[in-house]
Parts: C-alpha cells; structure tokens; sequence
C-alpha cells in the first residue's frame, strides 16, 4: 500500500515507538534491568540509596532532555529513557514504602490518583491521550509524566502483590501476566486502544519485576537460581539486539512505517519478538541447571570450609533447632556471614570486619524477593538489624563495642527467626 510523501514526513514527527510486539517485550526486560541496575550500584558499588537515587535521577534528567531536544524517534534514546524511568519510578515508590513508612495500600491508591489527575490534564490540553499522537513538546512532556507514574504505579500494585499481600514472584508472574492477558483480549473484543495501552504499560511493571524475581532467586524461594549478575547481562543482550533491529528499521523507515522492507512485517515481527522471549526462558533455564550443578559440586567444600572458620553452630550444624514463630525459613546462610564478621570484631579487625559485612549486605539484598512476602513484618526487623550493623561497621570512627554489641543482637534474631 502506498503511503503519500506528507504521511511520511509526518511520521519522524512522532517520537515514540509503534506499539508491536517487540515492543512489549523491550518493556518487560527493560524493566527488570533497570531495577538491577539500581541495586547493583546503591549495594555491590556501595554508593548506597541516596546517592544512586540522586546519581539516577540526574542521568535520567539529562537522558529526556536529549530525549526531549530530538527531532524523530530515536530507539537507543528512548529506550534508555524508558530504563531510567523504570529506576526513578522504583526509587519513588521505595522511598515512600521504604523511607517513609507509607503503606504500600496508600501509595498505590495516591499513585493511581496522581496519574489519574495527569490523564485529566492532559487530555483537557490536548484533546487525546493516544500515544500516536505524541508530537509536540507538550504531548511530550505529558507522555513522560504518565510513563513515570505508571512505573511507581505498578512498582506499588506488584509491591503490594507479592509482599503485602504475600503472594510471592512466582503468583506474581502468573497474575500480572495472567492480567496482560485479559487486557489483550479485551482489546481484541473492541476494547479501546487508549484505555488497554495504558492498563497494559502498567501491568508490564510488576510482570518484568516478577520475571526478573523468578530468574534470580534462590532454589529454596521458588526461582531458578540464575542471579541477578547473569539475568541482568541476559536481558541486556536480548533489548540490544532488538532495540538495534528498532534503530536499523527508524532509520529506513520512519516509526509508522515500521515494519515495511526486507526486515520489517507483522510476522517478522512477532517472530523476533517470539525469538527474545525463548532466548530468555531457555537461556536461562539452560543457565540456572549449570548453576545448580556447579553449586552442587562446591557445595560440600564450601560448608566445610564455613564450619572451619568458626562460622557459627547454624552453619555448622546439620540438627538446627526450628523456630516456628517466622516463616522465613532458613537463614543459616546470613547467620554464617554474621559469625564471621563477628570474629573479626572481636579480634577488633573492624576494617576486615566492615569488608566481609559487605557479603551479608550483598546477600540480603539478593534475597529480598524471595525471603520478604514469606513473613514482611519478620523481614523488617531483621533489616533494621542488618542496617544497624552496616552504621556501626561504616561509621567515621567506629567502636569494637557498638559493632559488637549490633552484631549479638542480629545474631541473636536470626537465631531466633531460623528455621525450615
């Protein structure tokens, strides 16, 4: 079908990217990227929550006023716009949950009011909230306020899943996708494309999260034992090849005519969107039984080496005593990082001390998908503790006394939260 000269002009207008499958599936990993991303740099660099909150922020403003200055859709700049969103959006969200104390109820409901309220703005500016029609700089402007909102939106309502309401990643995965679904079919029934669009942006948030959760977690939390570390370079390789395929096609093609050309179509394009989705779920099935049995070959040696160090009796002891008043389960592996940390404080090697700390912070923050919807008001406590900790160890001028007296009582909680 031809398209006249003027369609084509119009279409380097339009800076947002065709809604098609490959789409939807950039989405979905760039989301989890981005929220990796954020805790490698604020645990394993050691920045911590307020720098990398600062840090993101700042690239992400710099980011959209590239974004924001181009002429035509840009896929690489915008979609590294999208991944800096999906870590500012976290960020806001955790900081509300996290810093402030703010129910994980509340803050969905304010969110979904404050993109509520951006809707209603905009559309009374601008008549439309389709995203084909993304323009100019304030369609623009409004575009990426409602994007940044959906992201703490749907960061709260999969928050609000799997941890408050104890469901756990591998229901959140069924639910939000099982919700995506629906949305689909909605569509297909004669839903409004506007309306499905917007519930399906938000819905993709707590999907990629739940996905990226499934894909790291350990074996005993119900994940595939993969880590974050390989997931994140997995998921990187599948949004650059078809971001690159996204650029290759802008450049020849212009976003509305996306599709048209040698490697362009619907079906070739479902069909790349299909290959990104078996190259994540059979990569990292493949990956995580080579882990598994990797680990299973080290796993001896390195309990023994644990019981050696004077890790402590829970890591030593195969007859752990169970405590039943949590359902976090078992927690030898940070009890054994704890009992090593505390023989270095109390040979008053605080500097030995405070870099194995760093393992117990790694591992913490590792497990948080898998270990807080088990038992969240339990999984609290134990961070305070842990936090505690981490502020004796790191402090300007730290005291034997105080590291040692933080570390009693984290010792003396897991002791207490363990069991199977």
């Amino acid at each position: 079908m031809a398209v006249s000269a003027h369609a084509v002009a119009r279409t380097w207008l339009t800076k947002v990217p065709a809604i098609t499958a490959t789409f939807w599936v950039i989405k979905v990993l760039s989301t989890t990227i981005g929220e990796t991303f954020a805790d490698f740099l604020s645990v394993n660099v050691g920045l911590g929550s307020i720098v990398t909150d600062a840090l993101m922020l700042a690239v992400l403003v710099v980011a959209l006023a590239v974004q924001l200055r181009t002429t035509k859709y840009t896929p690489w700049i915008y979609w590294l716009c999208v991944v800096l969103v999906s870590i500012v959006g976290t960020q806001i969200t955790d900081l509300f949950t996290d810093d402030l104390g703010v129910s994980l109820y509340v803050s969905t409901a304010l969110f979904a009011v404050v993109l509520a309220v951006v809707f209603a703005v905009w559309y009374r500016q601008e008549g439309t909230l389709a995203i084909t029609s993304v323009d100019t700089p304030r369609r623009e402007a409004f575009y990426w306020a409602a994007i940044l909102t959906t992201f703490a939106l749907g960061t709260a309502a999969g928050d609000l899943a799997t941890e408050a309401l104890s469901l756990g990643f591998r229901n959140g995965v069924l639910i939000f996708g099982g919700l995506l679904l629906l949305t689909w079919l909605a569509r297909r029934a004669g839903a409004g494309l506007v309306l499905t669009f917007w519930i399906a942006y938000v819905l993709t948030r707590p999907l990629g999260a739940s996905l990226g959760d499934l894909l790291t977690q350990a074996k005993d939390f119900g994940g595939l034992d993969l880590g974050a570390s390989v997931t994140s370079i997995l998921f990187f390789a599948v949004i650059v090849i078809l971001v690159a395929r996204e650029q290759v096609l802008a450049n020849r093609h212009g976003v509305a005519l996306k599709g048209d050309g040698p490697l362009g179509g619907r079906r070739p394009d479902y069909a790349w969107a299909a290959a990104g989705v078996a190259a994540v779920l059979v990569l990292g099935t493949g990956l995580s039984h080579f882990h598994a049995a990797s680990s299973a070959v080290d796993g001896g040696a390195a309990t023994a080496a644990m019981a050696g160090a004077g890790a402590g009796p829970q890591a030593a002891s195969a007859g752990r005593q169970v405590h039943p008043t949590t359902a976090l389960g078992d927690v030898s592996r940070f009890a054994a990082i704890v009992g090593q940390v505390r023989a270095e404080v109390s040979r008053n090697d605080l500097a030995s001390a405070k870099v194995r700390v760093k393992d117990l912070e790694v591992a913490w923050d590792d497990a948080e998908a898998g270990l807080k919807p088990r038992d969240p008001g339990k999984w609290h406590q134990l961070d305070d503790e842990i936090d505690a900790v981490l502020s004796a160890l790191r402090a300007g001028d730290p005291h034997q006394s105080d590291c040692a007296a933080t570390l009693a009582s984290l010792a003396d909680a897991l002791d207490t939260f363990d069991g199977v």
